[in-house]
């Protein structure tokens, strides 16, 4: 994979095809291959006549690890997105995060309205706004000395999936202090392009996807039905609505 320096950090991407250009931002502990390659994102929107953008996130995946939590804040990890399009030479395009990708791609769009046509937010209702409490059993999860130290569902939950991925844990612990940054619900209402808020029928993490769409000028809530947090991501109806969604609004 290519990589490029978004302000000294050594940043892996990846090009897919041709059509028009999509920026794809992945959740935590996770990466653009396992994100959107592994779940059949990447060949769905090529097969629509998308470009697909892959990139792991600073201390994800091939990407530059960081172990100073102040690095990790959902606005700067924004900038590197941002970075990326222009990079490619890309003026504005749609963009679509998961979960921590998700609130990535809503600080992408506060911070730089002109560079959005609209984004698909999956895995990210209400809590965008109110964060979530379980960080800290995350954090201790992911610096456990093994899987058996850790008791809570949730956290057993990002340890087997970092230890799945061979992550790097110490670097996804920085990562965890403050890439849940909340976002102030009147900077939600300031985001004007169109979004999809997407979210499982029994994701317990992301919050409401109606209510957080309420919020937004043009948001449209989705509901991923019979699927949590981890088993939505590429859930074949939740492909069916961000492809019609993006349809009518990718272009503008």
């Amino acid at each position: 994979m290519p990589q490029f320096s978004s302000a000294g950090i050594a940043i892996d991407y990846q090009v897919h095809g041709e059509g028009a250009p999509i920026l794809l931002i992945h959740g935590f502990g996770s990466s653009g291959k396992i994100n959107w390659i592994d779940t059949g994102w990447v060949e769905t929107l090529s097969g629509a006549g998308y470009q697909p953008i892959t990139f792991d996130n600073r201390g994800h995946g091939a990407s530059r690890k960081l172990y100073d939590a102040q690095l990790y804040f959902a606005h700067e990890m924004a900038k590197d997105a941002l970075r990326l399009l222009h990079h490619l030479g890309i003026k504005r395009a749609p963009v679509m995060g998961y979960s921590m990708g998700a609130r990535i791609a809503a600080y992408l769009m506060l911070q730089n309205p002109e560079a959005v046509t609209c984004a698909v937010w999956g895995g990210m209702g209400l809590n965008l706004i109110s964060g979530l409490e379980d960080s800290e059993e995350i954090i201790s999860a992911l610096t456990a000395e093994s899987l058996e130290q850790v008791t809570g569902r949730t956290g057993r939950q990002f340890r087997i999936f970092a230890d799945h991925n061979k992550a790097d844990r110490a670097a996804l612990a920085a990562c965890m202090v403050n890439s849940r940054e909340p976002m102030r619900e009147a900077d939600v209402r300031r985001i004007a392009a169109p979004v999809l808020v997407a979210v499982g029928s029994e994701d317990d993490m992301a919050g409401s996807a109606d209510a957080l769409a309420a919020l937004l000028p043009q948001g449209e809530p989705f509901t991923i039905a019979r699927r949590d947090h981890m088993r939505a991501t590429g859930d074949k109806t939740f492909k069916a609505a961000a492809l019609d969604f993006l349809a009518r609004h990718a272009a503008e």
